[in-house]
């Protein structure tokens, strides 16, 4: 019970923080990553909210990967779309509403920050096995459906989706060149502290040291 409960925590607090490093990316003006600059390019060309479109790309998605894994809708998926969705609202539309940017230096920092803020909240919602992200969902279907390794899934869904994002003429740019292959070492790098965290919360010793 315990560990569920801290399982949880980090989950909640995790997609605090990665939408708040997803809204440090777009007020940065450098470029965000493929996805999110598709969501954005959406909210500018059509309208709604940044939030709305995480979470309607994301229903559709769940329906893809069902049809391509010939399985039934991850129905926990809505937890986590819907949840990143309404932070990232939060963030853009109630904390930095009109939030600019004064310099080039101060756009480098939130880019900074952004990728950072990215790799810890992944690194933290991962400690709760559940409700995965339909984006990842993808990556596996299209990896078993066309026997690509998942590198090579990932790799060319990236460069698809981010082709797409710029025609529709999303914030492509440099950070978006910097998250593709920066943010999985961070990822990695919080994610093995906040095991270790979570694990002594839950003992209330330190984990024994990984070899």
């Amino acid at each position: 019970m315990k560990e569920l409960s801290y399982s949880i925590l980090f989950y909640l607090f995790g997609m605090l923080m990665l939408s708040f490093g997803v809204t440090m990316l777009i007020k940065s003006g450098l470029g965000t990553g493929a996805w999110d600059a598709l969501f954005y390019a959406l909210y500018d060309l059509i309208g709604l909210t940044v939030g709305s479109w995480i979470f309607i790309v994301g229903i559709a998605l769940m329906i893809i990967n069902s049809f391509l894994l010939k399985a039934r809708i991850d129905y926990a998926a809505v937890i986590t779309i819907f949840l990143i969705g309404v932070f990232i609202d939060f963030w853009l539309l109630i904390v930095f509403p009109n939030f600019t940017i004064s310099s080039a230096i101060m756009s480098y920092v939130l880019l900074a920050i952004g990728i950072t803020a990215m790799g810890s909240g992944i690194g933290m919602y991962l400690q709760f096995n559940f409700a995965k992200n339909p984006i990842d969902n993808l990556m596996i279907a299209v990896h078993k459906r066309t026997g690509l390794s998942l590198a090579m899934s990932k790799s060319s869904l990236e460069i698809l989706i981010m082709i797409i994002a710029f025609i529709l003429g999303g914030p492509i740019g440099i950070g978006t060149i910097i998250i593709a292959f920066g943010i999985g070492p961070f990822v990695q790098f919080f994610f093995k502290r906040f095991q270790k965290l979570k694990t002594l919360l839950i003992n209330g010793k330190q984990a024994a040291p990984q070899t």
